[in-house]
């Protein structure tokens, strides 16, 4: 009888261990890439450069699919003017005629939209660990589903229209470094208009800016970032209002996997997150 006491409860608990370890670990290694963590300084440079390098690739790989995309600019046009928004020509032609204010304009389109949003990141990295890779992911879905849209729906910025009397200030105006017109021009699809990823980024960087910052000036600047830059994308002819809306809804899209993702938004994570040591223990919060 003492054999048979001792014998079963090792023969149930045999069996039931393997199965209670293996689901454990499954949800314990979901539960880990879900969990915020302090990022690496080498695997964000090299995974930013890589990332970008192969949005630049396959963006630039999409068939430009010129009369497409010419079809396409003026079935945009003829649907804003009958919502009454088709001023995009208006606006060109009254900032083109002050050269100072165009040409300053053409350098913010060509330079901002890479220097702002790297040094959002640099600013997360440093002073938002435990906010930094949820908001990168934003970052990088919105930029991934733009991809989808510049191939199923190409499309001509006004300036390359036909008859649509549009100034391409880049090329009027020899601002130099612009991948928009010019020589440089032919390495970069001219038609890869819809969505404005200036606009996705410039609103993932200022809405970031907004909830996080806690200068109050700076807050403001975070707001009036994508305000200017939708008025500069529209003043220098490389997009029409509309692209702007489908700008926003990727950076939705975003916000929307990365809730998905982390069971909250961003921006309501934990600021700091814990130091896991060499054996994978905790040492305490960081806090830069």
């Amino acid at each position: 009888m003492s054999d048979s006491t001792v014998t079963e409860p090792e023969g149930r608990e045999q069996s039931a261990v393997p199965q209670a370890v293996t689901g454990g670990d499954e949800r314990g290694l979901l539960r880990r890439l879900r969990t915020p963590r302090r990022p690496r300084l080498w695997f964000e440079i090299l995974l930013i450069a890589v990332s970008y390098w192969t949005y630049s690739l396959i963006r630039n790989a999409v068939p430009e699919q010129k009369s497409a995309a010419l079809r396409n600019a003026d079935w945009i046009w003829k649907a804003e003017h009958q919502l009454g928004i088709a001023v995009e020509g208006s606006v060109n032609r009254s900032v083109d005629s002050v050269t100072w204010l165009i040409v300053g304009m053409n350098y913010y389109y060509a330079t901002l939209h890479f220097v702002v949003t790297l040094g959002v990141l640099v600013w997360l990295y440093r002073s938002h660990p435990g906010r930094y890779a949820a908001t990168r992911l934003v970052l990088f879905a919105t930029t991934g589903v733009a991809l989808v849209g510049y191939y199923l729906y190409p499309l001509a910025p006004p300036r390359l229209m036909n008859g649509g009397r549009f100034t391409d200030t880049v090329m009027v105006h020899h601002t130099w470094g612009s991948m928009a017109s010019g020589d440089l021009k032919h390495m970069s699809n001219q038609y890869a208009a819809m969505p404005s990823m200036h606009i996705g980024w410039s609103l993932w960087a200022g809405l970031t800016v907004f909830a996080l910052a806690s200068v109050p000036w700076v807050r403001v600047l975070g707001l009036l970032y994508p305000a200017l830059t939708l008025l500069v994308i529209v003043s220098t002819a490389n997009h029409f209002w509309l692209d702007a809306v489908g700008g926003l809804l990727c950076l939705a899209f975003g916000f929307a996997l990365a809730r998905l993702w982390y069971g909250a938004l961003p921006y309501s994570l934990p600021r700091v997150v814990p130091v896991r040591g060499v054996r994978g223990t905790l040492l305490g919060a960081h806090a830069p």
